[in-house]
């Protein structure tokens, strides 16, 4: 057998599908099928497509209900679950603060803008009505942002074991999972990102099976007044989280271990205590840069 690598671009990030195969057109075909269902996935949930059932939501709110078919429903309840898990940090309606904090300069958004906002986030409000669902308020807004790459890695992984193909993975920005070994059986070393030397991995991981997922505050950030500010934003107070340069988690689904690992950045100095509670196995680096792991 062979490995092929296949990038693509999907979701705002370079991704990869690696797979392992007798002969290069069967790899392609079955990248290709991989790929296929991660665009779909990105049609279907991207905030950022105006056909999406996210925006047909995020438009209707305040005014009525949205069908929604079953696939959407798991996730939702899949939401509710983290919303109930992480004590309310985990709000897929905490999008809307991106109005404030864009990244794009250094710039602290002032306290009357974060109030607006923050009074549009409240997961518990949102209406549902058989399979359909309401936004009570207008300006609301659901992302699934914090596990859409990572569903997406899951499906397309599943895809290419249904596909025959039993080595390889799909990594989808750095969150990947795994379908199956190295065909000599040897786990796949998955180098993990120093948060502050971009081009330097801190360590690596081996994967036979099963799902990695980081989160950090060095993907999208600024740095004002001496202090980092990062994309992952406390839905509660509004402001970005400081305790945890990165957080990695391994999972056997990479959808359990992107929002797991952003549950315990959300969670800050409790975060560890978190994984430890869930019996997940992670590798987080504090604001010191000392290095905190445990296996799962």
């Amino acid at each position: 057998m062979k490995t092929f690598h296949f990038g693509f671009e999907a979701m705002a990030s370079g991704c990869e599908v690696v797979l392992a195969t007798d002969s290069k057109d069967e790899a392609q075909e079955v990248a290709r099928v991989a790929i296929d269902e991660i665009s779909r996935i990105e049609r279907k949930y991207s905030r950022y497509r105006a056909e999406s059932i996210v925006s047909l939501i995020n438009a209707a709110a305040g005014v009525g209900f949205v069908e929604c078919d079953d696939e959407t429903l798991s996730l939702v309840h899949y939401a509710d679950t983290l919303y109930e898990s992480s004590g309310g940090l985990f709000d897929i309606t905490s999008g809307v603060l991106r109005k404030a904090w864009t990244f794009k300069n250094p710039f602290v958004p002032d306290s009357g803008l974060l109030s607006s906002l923050l009074e549009l986030i409240d997961w518990k409000s949102v209406e549902r009505k058989g399979n359909a669902l309401r936004l009570p308020t207008a300006g609301m807004e659901l992302d699934f942002g914090g596990f859409g790459k990572e569903y997406a890695a899951d499906r397309a992984a599943t895809i290419v074991f249904e596909q025959g193909v039993k080595h390889g993975y799909v990594n989808m920005a750095g969150d990947l999972r795994v379908v199956g070994p190295k065909p000599d059986g040897s786990p796949w070393m998955i180098g993990i990102q120093h948060p502050r030397q971009k081009d330097l991995a801190i360590a690596s991981i081996p994967l036979h099976a099963g799902a990695l997922a980081t989160s950090g505050d060095y993907e999208r950030y600024f740095e004002a007044d001496g202090r980092r500010y990062c994309h992952i934003i406390n839905p509660q107070s509004g402001y970005p989280v400081t305790c945890w340069q990165s957080v990695t988690v391994v999972t056997p689904l990479a959808i359990t271990a992107g929002s797991y690992s952003t549950i315990a950045m959300l969670k800050e100095a409790d975060g560890l205590s978190f994984l430890d509670d869930s019996g997940m196995g992670y590798l987080a680096v504090d604001q010191s840069g000392k290095i905190y792991h445990k296996n799962a």
